[in-house]
């Protein structure tokens, strides 16, 4: 029997305590064609990347989370394997800095994720770049 509709598309772990921006964000990555499944506090970071519904293709991190470390969440996607991105105020160059240092690929201000969301995680979950990954 073949399955009838689309396959599911990749899974984004999204890094998000505030209801409204994690809302946002699963919305900006189910346009952008991905799977979100939104995590928030240290245990809830520490378990998605060994979650039932699989290895992830992306972790977005919002720096402004206030139940979790953003910058530690960001170190275990990378211990983990698994490619991160950030996003925060473009105002706090010293938080974008320890993140990247941290392994995020990109830390992007708040409001270029809010402009231009889907297109961003768009293109960090077309195939050419999952494969180079």
């Amino acid at each position: 029997m073949t399955p009838t509709g689309p396959e599911p598309g990749p899974l984004v772990i999204i890094v998000a305590d505030d209801l409204i921006w994690s809302s946002r964000l699963a919305s900006i990555v189910a346009r952008a064609g991905g799977r979100a499944r939104t995590v928030a506090g240290e245990a809830a970071v520490d378990d998605a990347f060994a979650g039932p519904a699989g290895r992830p293709a992306l972790v977005i991190v919002d720096l402004g989370g206030r139940r979790y470390d953003g910058v530690a969440a960001i170190a275990a996607a990378r211990s983990a394997g698994v490619p991160a991105i950030a996003i925060g105020p473009h105002e706090d160059v010293a938080l974008r800095k320890r993140a990247l240092a941290a392994g995020a690929r990109r830390v992007y201000a708040n409001s270029k994720m809010h402009a231009e969301g889907p297109a961003l995680v768009r293109a960090w979950l077309a195939p050419d770049a999952l494969a180079a990954r």
